[in-house]
């Protein structure tokens, strides 16, 4: 017979096993709470600039960046 390992202790064991379940339901919980976010729009923040007019450059350069984040027909940015 060998001796015993060092992992071979009831109370390791238990504290393995618990680590091991409180680490699949902080998973767990996280992807849940990920899909639920992703599947609600995102709330509008107001921005101090939303209240002040762009000139027409402005609006052209804005217009040029949202344009370039903008996602193509496969979901990917452009």
């Amino acid at each position: 017979m060998s001796d015993p390992g060092q992992f071979s202790d009831p109370r390791v064991l238990t504290l393995f096993a618990v680590l091991a379940v409180a680490t699949g339901a902080w998973l767990a919980a996280g992807l849940r709470a990920r899909a639920r976010r992703s599947r609600t729009p995102m709330a509008r923040v107001w921005h101090p600039q939303e209240s002040v007019p762009l000139t027409p450059a402005e609006e052209l350069a804005f217009g040029r960046v949202v344009s370039r984040l903008s996602l193509t027909s496969t979901g990917r940015l452009r």
